[in-house]
């Protein structure tokens, strides 16, 4: 269920709508149909639950197709009376297509991948060059490969061999995110006879020779496969170049049920990691694909080539082992154990002991969230707030000190090879451009590689502050907040908080150009730092999590609060916006506090609580929300499920509802019940609007376009709906045209 880049989330920020809207000299648009209710009661542990839309999650049904079509279709419809919509849309592609961005690099020794986003490319493309000065090649344009179709494919994982000659990747279509795997050669960007298909979040691990890689795979479905396990179990398989091009053959060397002598546990996958120079390969049973705790297993390079491998678990979920890396006969990790903040430790492979480790970083006073090997050491990340800073350590902890960054602001990265000197690393703020510095071990100096061009979006007029609002239970949450300089605390800015909270992951500070159509309208940004998520550490993240997960919900709205205490705003002119796991949050907002939002926007959001298991990304994230099959897992979801929650006769803020048909993440239908029951059951008069977007998925995979038109969709809905003169449409009439 994780959701978009983080340098991607404000593009999808804002929605609304109204029923009763007519074109000039064009019958009045009839109201979004009505869906049936259906009701089917479920018992849990003695408690009943009604559920009158339960027959919207046969979304291959052909009435509930057309259901969601005409809901589609009059919500396109609503928004495109709007008149300031177009204008809007037309300063978002301007400000997103102004710069020219580097990011995602991979260092195999002096030969740098990344990916390049271009002005007016639909897609990021991926290149290559030789150097940080060496000329520019391109490798693959997703973009050209959907030409003359009617949808777009998407580049969803990419990984180089160890001397950066060949290359294995992922290509998904229409935002499905279900890959399939190619392998091309650098040099002459051949692409060889590989398409594996089922290969999803593959993690791709090279062996030495350059020939071969471990690599996940899904199982095959069969007709009796339930779709709950389509996405869950993953293998690792080991392919060599040139035989079993598609995958059907490729020996299972590590996984559950593959060999009877390992109790691998369930998740959605397992990996294999591998490092140059090292013996070893630790293998990976991970719940959710993420960082959160995962189980390893160890075992000799050489040995594994079947489902015969020697495998020895060394850490359980309990060991609170979330990033791991092999240097020659040492592993290095993070723990959470007995460090909320984490440490970074390691010990010995030909006699590992993850209980009894050397501490090579102790726990800081921020939050360390990763570690890179580099030739002379180690490179440490600290988050600290908004900011973050690097560490440079020894391989045996004697040695650490702080590398002087060249300005305060947030960093990316860092990037390195184990076997090479040096890191790279991204630094930016809310307000201030992103810059890519190179550092040198000798000098102590970090040089800007003049990778990423400067910003031409003019922000001088933009400041940014961080402040804190108070929780129900006295928790201080920390809330950042963008706006014009010189701003009046007059109650009169049109306002969208942001907020997310789950899996650990926390909402850092990046830089989005794209926000100046929203500032340059007097308005104001602000994200909210809930419990759930990753700030402060595992302490923060588990205090929003299954049984505690009402607390993201309450800080979501102690930071809504805040902002209309403050004078920034009033609900009328308040808007929430979250994504995905966000889902709960913005939809436990408006349900529990319908009165202080006047706006609501819902992406792909996780809704209907009790039924996620159901859906065939459920499974893996039993861990992270709990299970229906236990009554305190019950009792959670129950609590934290905003479909639950929607009570008739309530005067609801105005909501638009946003999901992909494609989505593999949050299954369409959740959207899809909440806009039913809550157009069921508002008495404000204010528009519940459900927008499908029939060639995207979660937004991972998005094209710049859809990005664009679905900001500009948000935005435009939101500032109708807070009474923005501009967008307000010319022609006004109810349903019934009086």
């Amino acid at each position: 269920m994780k959701r978009w880049n983080v340098s991607d989330r404000w593009p999808v920020a804002l929605a609304v709508a109204w029923i009763g809207l007519a074109p000039t000299g064009a019958a009045a648009l009839e109201g979004p149909p009505v869906a049936p209710v259906r009701p089917v009661t479920d018992d849990y542990f003695g408690t009943q639950v009604v559920d009158n839309y339960r027959y919207l999650e046969d979304v291959q049904d052909p009435q509930v197709q057309a259901w969601m079509k005409a809901q589609a279709d009059y919500t396109r419809g609503a928004l495109d009376l709007l008149p300031g919509r177009q204008p809007l849309l037309d300063r978002i592609h301007e400000l997103s297509n102004n710069d020219t961005r580097r990011a995602a690099f991979v260092r195999r020794g002096q030969r740098y991948f990344y990916l390049l986003f271009e002005p007016n490319a639909a897609l990021p493309k991926l290149y290559y060059r030789d150097g940080l000065k060496g000329e520019e090649h391109l490798l693959i344009d997703p973009g050209a490969l959907g030409q003359g179709s009617a949808t777009h494919y998407s580049l969803d994982y990419f990984t180089p061999s160890w001397d950066g000659r060949r290359l294995a990747y992922g290509i998904s279509t229409g935002g499905s995110e279900q890959s399939v795997m190619h392998v091309l050669e650098v040099d002459t960007a051949k692409t060889l006879d590989e398409n594996i298909s089922r290969t999803s979040n593959s993690v791709v691990a090279w062996r030495p020779d350059n020939q071969s890689f471990f690599y996940l795979r899904y199982l095959k479905p069969t007709a009796d496969t339930p779709a709950s396990q389509t996405r869950y179990n993953g293998r690792t398989h080991l392919h060599i170049l040139g035989t079993h091009v598609d995958g059907e053959g490729d020996p299972v060397v590590f996984g559950r049920g593959v060999s009877a002598r390992v109790d691998v546990p369930e998740g959605q996958g397992t990996y294999i990691t591998v490092a140059p120079g090292s013996r070893y390969v630790v293998a990976v049973a991970n719940h959710n694909m993420d960082q959160n705790p995962t189980t390893l297993f160890l075992a000799p390079l050489a040995r594994v080539s079947g489902s015969d491998a020697p495998w020895v678990k060394i850490a359980d979920v309990a060991d609170g082992v979330t990033q791991y890396a092999l240097s020659g006969d040492k592993l290095l990790f993070l723990s959470q154990n007995g460090a909320s903040r984490f440490r970074l430790l390691s010990t010995s492979l030909a006699h590992p002991d993850i209980r009894k480790p050397q501490v090579v970083v102790p726990e800081q006073s921020g939050v360390i969230t990763n570690f890179a090997l580099a030739r002379e050491g180690l490179y440490v990340r600290e988050r600290d707030g908004a900011v973050s800073h690097l560490l440079r350590a020894s391989l045996d902890g004697q040695r650490m000190r702080s590398i002087a960054l060249p300005f305060e602001g947030n960093v990316f990265g860092p990037t390195t090879d184990a076997r090479e000197s040096g890191a790279l690393f991204n630094m930016q703020s809310w307000v201030r451009a992103p810059v890519l510095f190179a550092y040198d071990p000798v000098t102590g100096a970090s040089t800007d590689t003049d990778l990423i061009p400067p910003s031409k979006a003019d922000t001088s007029a933009l400041e940014a502050k961080e402040t804190f609002a108070v929780s129900y239970d006295g928790t201080r949450v920390p809330l950042s907040i963008i706006y014009p300089k010189g701003i009046q605390l007059d109650q009169s800015h049109r306002t969208i908080l942001r907020g997310y909270g789950s899996y650990g992951i926390s909402e850092e500070a990046s830089f989005n150009p794209v926000v100046l159509a929203w500032v340059e309208r007097g308005g104001v940004l602000a994200v909210a730092h809930v419990r759930g998520g990753g700030e402060y550490g595992e302490a923060w993240h588990k205090g929003g999590f299954m049984q505690t997960k009402v607390n993201t919900i309450f800080d979501f709205i102690a930071c809504g609060q805040y902002l209309v205490d403050a004078h920034y705003t009033t609900p009328k002119m308040l808007g929430a916006i979250g994504g995905s796991a966000g889902g709960i949050t913005v939809g436990g907002a408006f349900t529990w506090r319908p009165d202080l939002f006047g706006v609501i926007l819902d992406l792909v959001g996780m809704s209907d609580a009790l039924r996620t298991e159901t859906e065939p990304n459920g499974p893996p994230n039993i861990s992270e929300f709990g299970s229906v099959k236990t009554e305190a897992g019950f009792h959670g979801l129950y609590a934290m499920g905003a479909y639950q929650h929607v009570r008739d006769g309530t005067p609801y803020p105005a909501v638009m509802f946003s999901t992909g048909a494609n989505d593999p993440r949050v299954a369409p239908w959740h959207m899809a019940k909440m806009a039913a029951r809550v157009q069921a059951a508002t008495s404000s008069g204010r528009p519940v609007l459900l927008r499908v977007d029939y060639d995207a998925g979660h937004g991972i995979g998005s094209t710049r376009s859809q990005r664009e038109v679905l900001q500009a969709d948000l935005w435009s809905f939101a500032l109708w709906q807070m009474g923005d003169p501009a967008f307000q449409p010319a022609v006004k009439q109810s349903v019934d045209g009086k």
